[in-house]
């Protein structure tokens, strides 16, 4: 899991939390968990990252991280023949939905049909 996935997910089970008046109490623990998550992952936004490495944490290849040095898109923090990118200025491919947690699926319904209904809804 990537750190901004544990993000996402926990700010998520937070708000459900909150929403349904269940364990504020763990609402608030998990609010100070990632604050602490925040904290220790900004210490590592400056890390150096060869091109695999960055490839393995932003979905793109690294063949397609090296054209983005190359172009200047990204800055090279390595140096000639040996590039290195800050994990901070690492793109990040999107990627699909999450799954929901078990408690919030409903029977005969997949997360895509209820957001297209949401969507598609007149109020």
């Amino acid at each position: 899991m990537r750190p901004d996935e544990f993000v996402t997910k926990w700010t998520t089970e937070a708000e459900v939390m909150r929403q349904r008046g269940v364990l504020l109490n763990g609402a608030l623990l998990l609010e100070a968990i990632l604050r602490d998550f925040d904290a220790v992952t900004r210490g590592r936004a400056g890390e150096l990252l060869t091109l695999t490495d960055g490839a393995t944490e932003s979905g793109y290849s690294a063949e397609y991280l090296g054209a983005l040095i190359r172009q200047g898109k990204i800055q090279n923090a390595g140096r000639p023949h040996a590039p290195r990118i800050r994990r901070q200025d690492l793109p990040r491919k999107a990627s699909r939905l999450p799954d929901p947690p078990p408690s919030l699926k409903l029977v005969g319904a997949t997360p895509r049909q209820i957001a297209r209904a949401i969507i598609s809804s007149k109020e």
